[in-house]
């Protein structure tokens, strides 16, 4: 397992008002949440303050995408998961950056699936990352990006374990938490679908605690 960051410069260039959103008179936390968690129109393409503020394609994830094939080493007819997908964007770029790349996404949102890159549409799967509809080691490179601190303790388990289970050779994933009190708190201030506000440390005990031996890296809210 190695700390690998193929996320932080996309993450570090976005500006956050992390007391504006906490504080919001139209829309509260609670009420973001609430529409963000149906993980419909209102989280994709809705207004900023529940969700993305509308998530269109505009190529920033070429970067990531490249990284990824170079450290992995990806070759056409490998095939590639991706648990969280989105609308798919990260996916296609993977297929520009490797040509004839066999790429697969599970989403939980319908809205997102519809709405997906239109190249990989079809290779878009619905369902949950704690039960992965995929035979065993299907996948030569599984990865996640800001998804599995979405899930409770008792999903997450089963998604870390799954993520072992269908991959065969390389595993990676990326996900939010904290190093001290003031990145906690904008943390929960930013938020709307995080269940799993953990530590470095604590994260480290559920790969432990898994089995999860693949890469990963951390995002936080400085």
């Amino acid at each position: 397992m190695s700390y690998v960051d193929f996320i932080a410069p996309i993450h570090k260039a976005t500006t956050r008002d992390y007391l504006a959103r906490a504080n919001d008179q139209e829309f509260p936390k609670a009420k973001a949440a609430d529409l963000a968690l149906k993980w419909d129109v209102e989280y994709w393409d809705g207004d900023r303050r529940t969700g993305y503020g509308g998530m269109n394609y505009d190529g920033r994830w070429r970067k990531v995408a490249d990284l990824m094939a170079s450290h992995y080493g990806l070759k056409a007819g490998d095939k590639v998961l991706d648990v969280g997908c989105g609308k798919g964007f990260l996916l296609y770029d993977l297929t520009q950056a490797v040509p004839g790349l066999e790429v697969t996404g599970l989403e939980i949102s319908r809205y997102a699936i519809e709405h997906a890159k239109p190249e990989i549409k079809d290779r878009l799967v619905e369902g949950k990352a704690s039960e992965l509809p995929f035979k065993d080691a299907e996948f030569d490179f599984v990865f996640s990006i800001n998804t599995l601190h979405n899930l409770p303790c008792y999903d997450l388990d089963c998604a870390l374990r799954e993520m072992m289970r269908v991959g065969k050779k390389h595993r990676y994933l990326c996900v939010e938490s904290w190093r001290n009190e003031s990145e906690k708190a904008n943390l929960l201030y930013w938020q709307l679908t995080c269940r799993a506000f953990l530590a470095p440390d604590e994260w480290e005990w559920w790969f432990k605690q898994t089995g999860y031996t693949g890469d990963h890296s951390f995002i936080y809210f400085e």
